[in-house]
């Protein structure tokens, strides 16, 4: 049968109680013991039948069994190796008809390669990212697996925010336009701190997004150096802020210029592409 019966509470507990497993902040780790809130998650997703997820910090299995009967395949990244050795025989008892579509890797998702995810490539990326590292995780895995078509994480509400933040908005930064770098992003919905063990101190949010692609020729480091450079000072005018990126102030003026930046703007106004055109104007 290949359909899955979902972790509640007593699920989840018992299961960490047997592993020994307390929750800790240093790996990020709040499990969701809430079978509604996964199912919603994977709807949210617009998955199809066809997919191969990558799930990183799958924990005891929750989002992991909601998956299964939904995709081809998931790819579950856990840097816990506790957690990371338990996962399959989750699947085995609560989902033993799916057992073939999971591959576990044990590795920090921040630097996993696509050459250690054995199977077949991964579509999508469907997680409850750890809070203290989602924005980075995010971000090397959409480059590192460019066959990634869309996905949905569920990170801190204000990460959310800011991930999803058009140019101009107070909330926008360098994780936005890195982020728009790769796809478009959307804002998919809170979620209770109710349905996390341990409740975190923090509110939660869905982020959609859909890949698609890349907005220039221009090299993808080029323009991220131009967008951390810019944003580490992000109250100054641009002929300022890109000083140092530039060599000198008149460097940066005249880069500014013939990208067709006024020089007195600031980061928080410029999209994606407009960095990407201050990039490829740099003086040589």
């Amino acid at each position: 049968m290949n359909d899955a019966r979902l972790l509640g509470p007593a699920e989840v507990r018992g299961l960490a109680e047997r592993l020994g497993i307390r929750p800790t902040k240093k790996l990020g780790q709040n499990f969701v013991h809430d079978p509604n809130t996964v199912r919603r998650i994977v709807k949210a997703a617009e998955l199809g039948s066809d997919d191969v997820v990558v799930e990183v910090g799958p924990g005891l299995g929750s989002l992991t069994l909601a998956l299964l009967p939904a995709v081809a395949a998931v790819h579950a990244v856990e840097i816990d190796p506790v957690l990371a050795a338990q996962l399959p025989a989750t699947v085995a008892e609560f989902a033993p008809g799916l057992a073939d579509r999971l591959t576990v890797t044990t590795a920090d998702a921040v630097r996993v390669r696509a050459a250690e995810l054995a199977g077949p490539v991964p579509t999508a990326i469907v997680a409850n990212l750890p809070y203290n590292v989602g924005v980075p995780v995010l971000l090397h895995l959409l480059a590192e697996l460019p066959g990634i078509r869309r996905g949905l994480v569920m990170v801190q509400a204000e990460v959310a925010d800011r991930l999803a933040a058009p140019p101009g908005s107070k909330t926008y930064g360098v994780p936005s336009a890195k982020l728009a770098w790769f796809a478009d992003a959307r804002r998919a919905g809170p979620v209770p701190r109710a349905v996390f063990w341990p409740v975190p101190n923090v509110d939660s949010g869905l982020l959609a997004f859909t890949c698609r692609p890349a907005p220039s020729d221009v090299p993808r480091a080029d323009v991220f150096a131009v967008v951390d450079a810019a944003f580490a000072q992000r109250r100054k005018a641009l002929r300022s802020a890109l000083a140092g990126w530039a060599g000198s102030p008149p460097a940066a003026e005249q880069a500014l210029t013939t990208a067709g930046i006024d020089p007195l703007t600031r980061a928080e106004r410029l999209g994606i592409t407009d960095f990407a055109r201050i990039a490829a104007a740099r003086p040589a």
